[in-house]
């Protein structure tokens, strides 16, 4: 067979396609339908348009580029690589998917400089897009200025047939068309197949329609295989449409150039074996050994490198004349990109003293929301539309909304999914903002998928979570949550907290506004609580201290977590009077218990077989870490039921008078 010689721009996009094929192949591991599909619109999409520096991957004013559809993230290395991004090099490309290296199986932001957010979990990529364009909208909206542009960059997002099939992608979808995010521009490789094969088994909507029904503009490239002209012209379009976001449906072959196996499901998550790999070679004319990519593709591919210094020195002389004009503000500009917190914001967290008003902690969360939103500018957020049950709006504010991009309340809808994978978004943005998101406590099952991702990908999320026991009440088991504190705990990197009062609340805001690489996770009470003797903020970040009874060796620990420390205060107070020795523990987060040096651990419990007793509204599991060799714990192992909320905590023995009992009974009294 005589292969006719291929164009610079063939070069270019089978440079893709095989550094995907003979990495894949190598590992025996991976995706490689993906990268050999997509390579065209990819090429087209980086070579024309996206405005980048691979020598600086966090330069500010770049475009965002997410790969949603993860598994094929062959195909970002390969991108990276090729432009010139020094964190990607041909060794790494080797090392796919092996201990240590920085091409791992899915693109993760903590482990390779230049990707933007980790996907994998299909749909989480798009919905993390919108939050990176809802970031750029905000910002934009609070620094240019008529005469200075600033701010000035697009989210591009390449996403699959599975993207869209999970449902997350709908919210997230949704809402961006609601909003009118003109700089979001999402690619949709739409080759028809999944690993089960042909999607016509499962998936036959017309996926354009439902996108225009969001709002969105919507174009079709019936040829991304070969049109390059049709591709970039689309992207061109797409960027003219200014108050809409773009999908553009591009019709793709996966596998593209694989002789047998192109367009079925064999090739989307196998490696194509070495006779198909031959074989393929000789389809695309590629005669080169592995790993070797054309002098003349890697040199036009090499051009990304001084584009991008241009681009960010353009971006400086930009900025610099902004700064001459408006100094005030590119200070607060340069501070928030920084990640700087201004100078004694923790001084506008609201302190309490015992006496002041019972405050359900709900309540005292507004109020530290509000205290530090003041001193705090870029915090951000909103609720799955339970604003005034979560007591999350910050008063004055403005929404973020379409033509109104300044606001800082998030409306989410009823999305709780979609409103966490939104905000690991603008958490890994690099641009400074703080993101909350709020819903119920039990609502968290519906968005653990981005609870979990924020965790893992290092994003300081702070999740504001409410109605946080039985004690909700009347609304029965369904809302009551449980089991899922215990775990939510079970997640790697997340800070879990219930704080007892006011000065926990405050503590807790504290540690969580800190944490700009870690997650927060607040669940707060709907019940009043009394602002506790002995709390402090500071305590807090202990993770757990004693609240009264200083003993060196007491009869017995009372341990409590959120509305239950003032039970266990109350039940100390009694037994006290009875001529027992205790000591009131509150235990705010474990995770933070656990930071600790053995030194403090032993001063909270000095010794294993020391009696302790541990009260708090949820599954015991987990606990047995804390409880000692002789503990034990009024814990709920069943789900709740529909009562009044006092009546509910109650019936499963939180009162005093039980906490009284049951510490007798582990004290052998």
């Amino acid at each position: 067979m005589v292969v006719a010689a291929q164009s610079l721009e063939e070069l270019c996009i089978n440079s893709i396609r095989f550094l995907a094929i003979d990495a894949v192949e190598k590992a025996k591991s991976g995706h490689p339908g993906l990268p050999m599909g997509a390579a065209p619109m990819s090429f087209v999409l980086w070579d024309k348009f996206l405005r980048v520096n691979p020598k600086n991957p966090s330069w500010f004013n770049r475009d965002r580029f997410v790969l949603s559809a993860g598994h094929g993230s062959m195909l970002q290395y390969a991108l990276m690589y090729l432009a010139g991004f020094d964190s990607v090099s041909l060794d790494d490309i080797k090392q796919f998917r092996q201990w240590g290296s920085k091409t791992p199986g899915h693109p993760e932001n903590f482990e390779t400089p230049g990707i933007e957010v980790t996907t994998g979990p299909l749909g989480q990529g798009i919905c993390n897009g919108v939050g990176l364009a809802m970031s750029e909208a905000h910002l934009a909206a609070t620094f240019n200025k008529p005469d200075a542009t600033i701010v000035d960059h697009y989210t591009y997002v390449i996403l699959g047939d599975g993207c869209n099939m999970e449902g997350v992608s709908g919210e997230a979808c949704s809402l961006a068309g609601h909003l009118g995010l003109g700089k979001l521009i999402a690619l949709y490789d739409d080759n028809h197949i999944s690993i089960d094969g042909d999607t016509a088994v499962s998936f036959t909507e017309d996926v354009g329609k439902r996108f225009e029904a969001y709002g969105w503009h919507v174009q079709e490239v019936p040829n991304g295989d070969t049109d390059l002209d049709a591709i970039q012209k689309a992207i061109e379009v797409a960027k003219s449409v200014t108050d809409k976001p773009s999908l553009l449906k591009v019709r793709t072959t996966i596998g593209y150039g694989s002789p047998n196996k192109a367009n079925t499901g064999g090739v989307h998550g196998a490696a194509l074996g070495g006779d198909e790999v031959e074989a393929t070679r000789k389809n695309l004319g590629w005669d080169y050994e592995p790993f070797v990519v054309p002098e003349d593709a890697l040199s036009h591919w090499r051009k990304a490198v001084d584009r991008g210094a241009k681009y960010e020195s353009e971006w400086n002389e930009a900025f610099a004349a902004y700064k001459s004009k408006y100094a005030s503000e590119a200070a607060e500009f340069e501070r928030r990109v920084s990640g700087k917190l201004p100078d004694g914001w923790e001084k506008s967290l609201p302190q309490y003293a015992p006496g002041d008003k019972a405050l359900a902690t709900r309540q005292t969360s507004e109020k530290t929301l509000n205290a530090i939103a003041q001193s705090l500018p870029e915090l951000i957020g909103g609720s799955a539309d339970l604003t005034h049950s979560n007591l999350t709006l910050l008063k004055g504010y403005g929404d973020f909304q379409k033509g109104s991009y300044d606001g800082r309340n998030l409306r989410f809808g009823v999305r709780e999914h979609g409103m966490g994978a939104i905000c690991n978004g603008i958490a890994l943005d690099k641009s400074g903002l703080i993101p909350y998101c709020a819903t119920f406590l039990v609502f968290a099952d519906y968005m653990r998928a981005a609870i979990r991702l924020s965790a893992l990908s290092q994003a300081g999320v702070i999740y504001i979570m409410t109605h946080d026991s039985i004690a909700l009440g009347e609304d029965g088991p369904t809302h009551q949550p449980v089991e899922t504190i215990a775990s939510l705990r079970a997640i790697p990197n997340l800070l879990v907290f219930r704080p007892a009062d006011g000065n926990e609340t405050s503590g807790a805001y504290k540690i969580a506004v800190e944490r700009r690489h870690q997650p927060s996770l607040l669940a707060m009470t709907r019940q009043a609580l009394p602002q506790l003797d002995g709390s402090s903020i500071d305590a807090v970040a202990r993770g757990a201290y004693i609240l009264s009874g200083s003993d060196d060796l007491p009869d017995i620990i009372l341990v409590g977590t959120g509305s239950e420390v003032s039970l266990c205060v109350s039940a100390a107070e009694k037994l006290r009077a009875e001529g027992h020795k205790v000591r009131v523990v509150s235990m705010p987060c474990w995770e933070l218990f656990e930071e600790q040096d053995e030194a403090y651990k032993n001063t909270i419990f000095p010794k294993a077989d020391q009696k302790r007793l541990v009260v708090e509204a949820a599954s015991s599991f987990g606990w047995h870490k804390y409880m000692g060799n002789d503990g034990a714990m009024i814990s709920i192992e069943r789900f709740g039921v529909s009562a009044p909320g006092g009546v509910a905590m109650e019936k499963f023995g939180y009162t005093v008078d039980n906490v009284v009992a049951e510490a007798k009974k582990v004290m052998g009294k």
